[in-house]
């Protein structure tokens, strides 16, 4: 198991140090409060997520927008080609 190049005897050394360290009371609490910075972490990260997208939905519909201009005009520019060579 390999979790962040960290091997499965690095991560049982460190539970061990802990275990010896704080006390087996201590480890749960321990546990709680870092579960508790997780989900603050995530919840953090999924906000500054959905406001950057929410930021730049403006941007990405004028860039759409522009696409579908360029695409009209290069389909137009084509049918013209077509027409004068045809001619």
């Amino acid at each position: 198991m390999h979790i962040l190049f960290i091997s499965g005897q690095e991560i049982l050394l460190v539970l061990v140090l802990a275990l010896l360290f704080f006390g087996a009371k201590a480890i749960p609490d321990i546990a709680r409060v870092f579960g508790k910075g997780m989900r603050e972490f995530r919840k953090a990260s999924a906000d500054i997520k959905r406001e950057f997208d929410e930021s730049t939905r403006e941007l990405k519909q004028d860039i759409d927008d522009v696409h579908k201009s360029i695409e009209k005009d290069a389909r137009d520019i084509d049918d013209n080609i077509k027409k004068t060579t045809n001619n």
